[in-house]
Order: C-alpha cells, then sequence, then structure tokens
C-alpha cells in the first residue's frame, strides 16, 4: 500500500527501506534534502514539503511521523492535519508522551482525521531484523495500516509461541499489537523503555562489580582479575541472563576491554521519566527504574565503568553517541 514517511534519520530511512522490501509505496519528506535523494535513489518518491508529500498520497491517506519527540513532531502532526482530510490517518512513530497522543486527537477528531500512537522498539538494527510495534488508536484505522505493521514488524522467526497461547491473538507472535484506544500504544512503549533502564542498570552493575574484583584493597588471595569480555560471550550461551542487551555488551567489550572509547555520560530519553510520573499517579513503586534514571543523571557528573557499560549498550541498540560531559 501507499505511505508518506516524514523523519528519515537512522530509524526512519530504514523503516522506508523494510516497507518497500515489503512492497510498499513510500513518499518520503526530510528537512535533508540527501536524505531523501538517497532514498528516492532506492525507489521512494521525494516531497518537496509536507503539503507536496499530502498531495502525492492517494484517498485515504496514511502518513508515518518518524521525529524527535516534542515541538518538531508537534508542528508536524498539527501541519498534516491541516492539510488532510476526513479518513485519512497520521502515524506518530516516535518516543511522544501518550497525553500528548490523547490531545492531538481530541484535536483531530473534528475532521475525522484519524491519529495512531505506533511505539516502535528495534534500532538502527530493525531494517533486518524488523520492529516490534506497540499501536495505539482506533481499530478502524490499526485494521486498515495493518499490511504496514505487519511488514515492519519482525515475524515469528524462530522464536516459538509461548505455551498456552492457543486462542490467543496471534499478531504480538508476529512482532506487533492493537495495545487499545489512542496513547496505549506509546504507554505500552514507555513501560517497555522504563524495563530497558532497569535491565540496562543491572547488567552495567554487575560488570562493574566483576571489573573491581582486581582492586589492591581487596585481600590477595581473593582478587580475580576477570576477562569481561570472555565472560559476557559466556553468558550469552544457555545462562537465564542471555538477551539482546548482552549480546550488545559482549560485541562493545569484545572491541575494548576497558570501553575507553565511551565517557560514562549516559543520556535519558524522557520515557524512564514518564514512566516513573505514571507509576507516581498509579501509587505503584518502581524501585528499580527510580533507581535506573537517578544514575543517569549522576553520570552527568560523575563517570564509572558501569557508565561507560550503558553508554556502549545505547551505541549498540541505537547509535546513541553519548557527549562528553
Amino acid at each position: 500500500m501507499q505511505i508518506g514517511v516524514i523523519g528519515l534519520g537512522r530509524m526512519g530511512g530504514n523503516i522506508v527501506r523494510r516497507l518497500m522490501r515489503g512492497g510498499h509505496d513510500c513518499v518520503v519528506f526530510d528537512a535533508s534534502a540527501a536524505a531523501m535523494q538517497a532514498l528516492a535513489k532506492e525507489g521512494a518518491t521525494a516531497a518537496d514539503s509536507l503539503a507536496d508529500l499530502v498531495a502525492k498520497l492517494h484517498q485515504p491517506r496514511a502518513a508515518w511521523v518518524m521525529l524527535p519527540s516534542g515541538a518538531i513532531t508537534e508542528q508536524t502532526v498539527e501541519t498534516l492535519g491541516d492539510l488532510m482530510a476526513a479518513g485519512d490517518a497520521i502515524i506518530d512513530g516516535g518516543n511522544s508522551n501518550f497525553k500528548d497522543d490523547v490531545r492531538r486527537a481530541r484535536a483531530l477528531a473534528g475532521k475525522a482525521v484519524f491519529y495512531l500512537d505506533a511505539g516502535t522498539s528495534g534500532g538502527v538494527w530493525g531494517l533486518d531484523r524488523g520492529y516490534c510495534l506497540m499501536v495505539g488508536g482506533p481499530k478502524e484505522a490499526f485494521d486498515r495500516l495493518e499490511p504496514v505493521f505487519a511488514t515492519l514488524a519482525p515475524g515469528t522467526g524462530d522464536i516459538p509461541p509461548s505455551p498456552g497461547r492457543d486462542g490467543h491473538d496471534p499478531r504480538p507472535e508476529q512482532g506487533y499489537l492493537h495495545a487499545g484506544p489512542t496513547g496505549a500504544g506509546h504507554f505500552v512503549k514507555m513501560i517497555h523503555n522504563g524495563i530497558e533502564y532497569g535491565m540496562m542498570q543491572a547488567f552495567a552493575e554487575g560488570f562493574d562489580i566483576l571489573r573491581n574484583r582486581a582492586a589492591a584493597g581487596l585481600p590477595e588471595d581473593e582478587r580475580y582479575d576477570f576477562n569481561l569480555a570472555d565472560i559476557a560471550e559466556l553468558w550469552r550461551r544457555g545462562s537465564v541472563v542471555a538477551s539482546w542487551l548482552l549480546d550488545l555488551s559482549a560485541s562493545a567489550l569484545a572491541k575494548d576491554g576497558r570501553l575507553d572509547t565511551f565517557s560514562g555520560h549516559v543520556e535519558d530519553s524522557g520515557e524512564g521519566r514518564w514512566t516513573l510520573e505514571a507509576a507516581i499517579e498509579e501509587a505503584v513503586p518502581a524501585d528499580v527504574l527510580s533507581a535506573a534514571l537517578y544514575v543517569r543523571f549522576r553520570s552527568r557528573q560523575d563517570h564509572t565503568f558501569a557508565e561507560k557499560m550503558l553508554s556502549a549498550m545505547r551505541f549498540g541498540f541505537g547509535g546513541h553517541v553519548e557527549t562528553k560531559g
């Protein structure tokens, strides 16, 4: 099917490529002419502006916004809403706050323009691995756009369904889900990212403890000079903690066991803060997730090996390059 994509950065560009691989017709727009030209050479149709993008789409139109959360996404959705007509759909695939989704959908409802929020996980690896999609919004619009979500999703691959899933919705087994009404998709993705903070912190602290076991202040016969790259590689095979985050850690440590290329300055993209706000609203204790977020705040003042591990994992899955503080 035909779809417009606005925002051709690390994830947006690869979303277009994966969609084109799946036979979809993509009309693209980005502030970078070079990004558009690169995708045009691969088969996409470049637009001169948002108005031109909308004009090039057939009704009912669909436009996927893949931009950083905040003002740029807000302005883009507002402009698209003014240009679109009843029955058209806007999908925000970035990391917007779910409360912003609810507000935007309400504003677009007067024009009968559908708004969907698609929490998108997969980072820079999504082109080949696929993207895990958590979609909120009207079921009618989700159903019409399902071919897009199915193409972007990873598919079942070699992961069998969990025991006891007979009779359940088969789409989560493919890597995409209609999570509920407007905002539900980004809410699920927000919690996903909050959990991610905690998991990353656990790995980071564990490897930091291993690294410091050789400290001179310990009894000599209790010191161990561990090869962290070998331990990470070992744990990837058959251990309870085997995971993609461990894969990324093992790769980083194999290249540089001291992680000297990482400053230890760790940013947060907002979802961790929003997760804690939701926990406070719901009176749900979130000890691990709050501690993981506060460590990122502290990392901008003092750096440890654990923070370098966090930076290495963020670079691995998302291509995030931390600024040196």
